[in-house]
């Protein structure tokens, strides 16, 4: 019978894929056998493959079946119609998969594709009389996508809820650079892009330009306004800003209080005419949201994707707490 459907999370070095499981149903698990056609898709698409189907955000990702069967002895109308349509839904998405069981024994259960008698002879699916043959082989035969996959953007959110979120190499190589604080830290080759009015939370990319660093070249941690430099982009309050051709690549925060951001050297000169982005009333945020909602219930500043995060601003005012309050976006481009 097909059933439950539980979708996973993998990661494979930086970047992460999903898995969803077709299963047996479990208390409070959606029928999915009772679903038309037309709700099973949606059903489909709503809760899992939106990761692959909705690109452009910090969330896309692959998505991989990691088991699904039925068995060769069902019956049931419902469940064989459930069977050919998720078979269809796999060939319409192009769906990486795993059939669950590939080998099976002889009288223990008919779920598998192959088995084994107790001679060792074996029998597959496509050996006779199996009602699950043709929707298989319309399966393994189906036209499949090939070739070199298109480089995209890349998107990657930063969630400071209860740890460090530090994604880059180079930085874990400085070690703690600010001991006490929650931090940060893009990913290598990627720019900080939005940020959180609270809650730690950031949004990483390397839309528009993919920022390399000078070989031997380090971050630096900023805790002052050293750097503030042509006017006061955010009059009355603090501002914690990057040096010249340098890009907040990370940040670190004590309870909500901003605590310090990281300034990573770029390889190349970049442009100094910006604007101030605020946050403090509400969301500011490019058309379209570009990577998609990275603090879901709260206030947040971006960056456009021709744009580089170069400072922070924030207030200890009355009831105001130290959060981010806004970003200065300079041009990548001079």
């Amino acid at each position: 019978m097909g059933g439950g459907l539980r979708c996973r999370k993998y990661f494979t070095g930086e970047r992460p894929f999903h898995a969803l499981r077709a299963r047996g149903f479990g208390k409070g698990e959606t029928h999915y056998q009772e679903l038309s056609r037309e709700e099973l898709f949606a059903t489909l698409d709503r809760q899992a493959f939106f990761v692959a189907g909705e690109t452009g955000r910090h969330f896309t990702a692959p998505v991989w079946i990691s088991e699904f069967g039925i068995g060769s002895d069902e019956t049931n109308p419902q469940a064989r119609a459930w069977f050919g349509n998720f078979v269809d839904y796999l060939i319409d998405r192009d769906a990486d998969f795993a059939y669950w069981p590939l080998v099976g024994w002889t009288g223990h259960g008919t779920w598998s594709i192959l088995n084994y008698d107790a001679q060792g002879r074996r029998s597959g699916i496509l050996d006779g009389s199996d009602w699950r043959a043709a929707h298989w082989s319309r399966l393994v035969d189906a036209p499949q996508k090939n070739g070199p996959v298109a480089v995209a953007d890349t998107w990657d959110m930063l969630n400071l809820d209860h740890a460090d979120a530090v994604q880059s190499v180079r930085s874990r190589a400085l070690g703690d650079w600010d001991p006490g604080a929650r931090k940060g830290v893009c990913p290598d080759g990627q720019r900080l892009s939005g940020l959180a009015h609270r809650d730690g939370r950031g949004l990483c990319t390397d839309a528009g330009a993919s920022l390399t660093v000078p070989a031997g070249a380090q971050p630096t941690v900023v805790r002052d306004e050293r750097h503030v430099q042509q006017g006061d982009w955010a009059g009355g309050y603090t501002k914690y800003q990057c040096g010249v051709d340098q890009f907040i690549s990370g940040y670190s925060l004590r309870g909500q209080e901003v605590s310090a951001v990281l300034c990573t050297p770029a390889g190349r000169t970049l442009g100094m005419s910006g604007r101030t982005v605020w946050f403090d009333r509400g969301d500011n945020r490019p058309a379209g949201e570009p990577g998609g909602e990275f603090a879901l219930g709260n206030f947040k500043g971006q960056c456009r994707t021709d744009e580089y995060v170069a400072g922070v601003a924030f207030t200890g005012a009355w009831a105001k707490g130290k959060t981010p309050d806004a970003l200065l976006c300079r041009k990548l481009e001079g």
